[in-house]
């Protein structure tokens, strides 16, 4: 199939292009800024969603258009609530329009958990308001479409906005970690190489005009993830807890009442969260040690 992937060039997206790619899709890649891991078999159209002819010449002739652009970090999105509503409201029902006059046969969202509660600030504004959008252009124009709402994702290709890059970062560079919230929050982290495979998957029709929850299957509290890495990097962390009421975290749980219900898809093969925290480690001391590199298990410099 042509797929367009709106946002392939960033963390999620990227990795949703690769799987895609590998399948055997002709994928096109719509971005403000051209794919750091663009592969050959990938064409790259340099543009904005919020504008008309961009959009236009993306979605014509494409059999499925996924939206993974705009906003998605909680801090940026409460501190630039008018770029938020204007990038991913906007945005997305500009790509919905294009998508109903070129009569694509699906469209993919990427959404969050956060839609289900009350914490999430105006970034889970955002995602309940392109849902709202999307459920009704399926009703009025008969737009298929699939919701994805993932859970806390981390691997890489990531920048230190991501929670566990941050963690890992701070814990090696200072030995302490400051969150923004209670040792007793809980999280369902997931690798991005799981969260892809997942998201490749709904692409069968039975998925068509569902919401499809991706999370991991290893719930940890926050305090627990901490001492983890700690253990992992042989040393005592201090850990700073902020509690923070307006961080827009929640603690437990996302979930409040919400009307439309999503199923919950988790891929056969996943990621291990030490074995994946692991990564993420390795690939942070390497960024910040540059003139060491890995012989035979030892991390050697390279210097004369």
């Amino acid at each position: 199939m042509k797929i367009s992937v709106f946002g392939g060039s960033g963390f999620l997206g990227s990795h949703i292009c690769d799987k895609l790619s590998e399948a055997g899709h002709a994928v096109t890649i719509v971005d403000l800024h051209p794919s750091p891991w663009l592969r050959p078999d990938q064409t790259m159209l340099t543009g904005d969603i919020l504008d008309e002819n961009t959009v236009a010449r993306a979605v014509e002739g494409a059999d499925v258009v996924f939206n993974y652009a705009g906003i998605a970090d909680i801090g940026e999105a409460n501190s630039r609530p008018v770029d938020t509503a204007r990038i991913n409201v906007l945005g997305n029902v500009m790509l919905l329009e294009a998508c109903r006059r070129a009569q694509v046969s699906r469209y993919v969202f990427a959404s969050s958990l956060y839609v289900y509660g009350k914490s999430g600030g105006f970034y889970r504004c955002s995602k309940q308001a392109c849902e709202i959008y999307i459920e009704n252009y399926q009703a009025m124009h008969n737009l298929p479409y699939t919701i994805l709402r993932y859970g806390s994702l981390y691997g890489p290709r990531t920048d230190r906005r991501n929670a566990i890059h941050r963690f890992v970062h701070e814990a090696l560079t200072t030995g302490s970690i400051t969150y923004y919230g209670a040792a007793t929050a809980l999280r369902e982290y997931v690798h991005v190489d799981d969260a892809s495979a997942a998201t490749l998957a709904i692409l069968d029709p039975e998925f068509e005009n569902q919401n499809i929850i991706i999370s991991g299957n290893q719930p940890m509290r926050v305090g627990d993830l901490f001492r983890m890495i700690g253990e992992m990097l042989g040393k005592e962390l201090t850990i700073n807890y902020q509690n923070d009421p307006n961080s827009g975290h929640y603690q437990i749980t996302p979930y409040a009442f919400m009307p439309k219900v999503g199923r919950k898809l988790v891929p056969p093969l996943t990621v291990d969260l030490g074995q994946g925290i692991l990564r993420v480690m390795e690939e942070e001391h390497k960024a910040l040690h540059p003139d060491l590199q890995a012989q035979g298990g030892y991390l050697v410099s390279t210097d004369d």
